[in-house]
This record gives C-alpha cells, sequence and structure tokens, in this order.
C-alpha cells in the first residue's frame, strides 16, 4: 500500500484505541472490571493480593468487588487488567481442567519465577512481571 493511500483512507479509519486517552478508559473501566470480578472470584484472589495486582488500596478494591466505585481506571491500571486477563484466557487455552485457576497459587521453580507463586511474582514485579508472565503462557500454548 503506497503511502498516499494510506494517508488518503486515514480519515475513514477509526482512531486507534489507547489506554492514553481516559475517554477510551471511561468506556473500558466497566467491562474491565467485571472481567476483574470474575477473575478474582475465578483464583480466589484475598483483598490485598487483588489490590496488589491492580494498584488500589484495600478499602478502593473492596468498593469494585463490590460494584459500587463509579471511577475511570487509570492508564495503569488498565494494563494491569489487560495483562491479567491474559494470563487468564492463556491458561483457560493451556489446561482444561481445575489447573488453569490453581496455577497462578503452585510454587514454580523456574527462572521467570525464582521460587515464586507466579501471583506472588505479578504483584512484586508489577506490570512489566504481569506481561512477562503472559507472555511467557503464550510461548507455551504456541502463540508466540
Amino acid at each position: 500500500m503506497s503511502l498516499a493511500f494510506a494517508e488518503a483512507q486515514a480519515p475513514f479509519l477509526p482512531a486507534p484505541q489507547t489506554f492514553a486517552r481516559e475517554a477510551d478508559r471511561a468506556r473500558l473501566t466497566p467491562t474491565s472490571l467485571l472481567a476483574l470480578r470474575g477473575l478474582a472470584r475465578a483464583w480466589g484472589l484475598t483483598r490485598p493480593e487483588a489490590a496488589a495486582l491492580l494498584g488500589p488500596s484495600e478499602s478502593t478494591w473492596d468498593r469494585i468487588k463490590a460494584g459500587t466505585w463509579r471511577g475511570v481506571l487509570s492508564q495503569d491500571q488498565m494494563m494491569r487488567v489487560s495483562a491479567l486477563v491474559g494470563t487468564f484466557k492463556a491458561l483457560h487455552l493451556l489446561f482444561a481442567d481445575g489447573m488453569a485457576d490453581r496455577w497462578v497459587r503452585l510454587r514454580n521453580a523456574g527462572p521467570l519465577f525464582a521460587n515464586l507463586t507466579p501471583l506472588e511474582a505479578m504483584a512484586e514485579r508489577g506490570i512489566p512481571g504481569m506481561i512477562e508472565i503472559r507472555e511467557h503462557l503464550d510461548a507455551l500454548r504456541g502463540g508466540l
């Protein structure tokens, strides 16, 4: 495709979605929180674990969990939700049984985990660790 053709088509293409724009985050927040609450139930996350993974205070997590929080997730929080949901999906593609949800609590001696559970590794290493674990799982299932 020539540059001139691409430029001519630009007004007709939708603007790329990013987590940087508040309008995008406001639109995506309700669905993101719904997915996160389901993931928290499936993984049996405690209040401190959920707050550490998403990044808010525990009291804010309580309101998110109850469905009463009306804020907009930050760019950082949207990245966290994206990585966590991607990890959840990859695990459910890899494992057809309850292992998909138990895996995050199993201690792992591999170099990526250094004898931590995946939950501990993600909470300790933040977004980079979450993305690294998601990519690891995608590679295991042949997605990379």
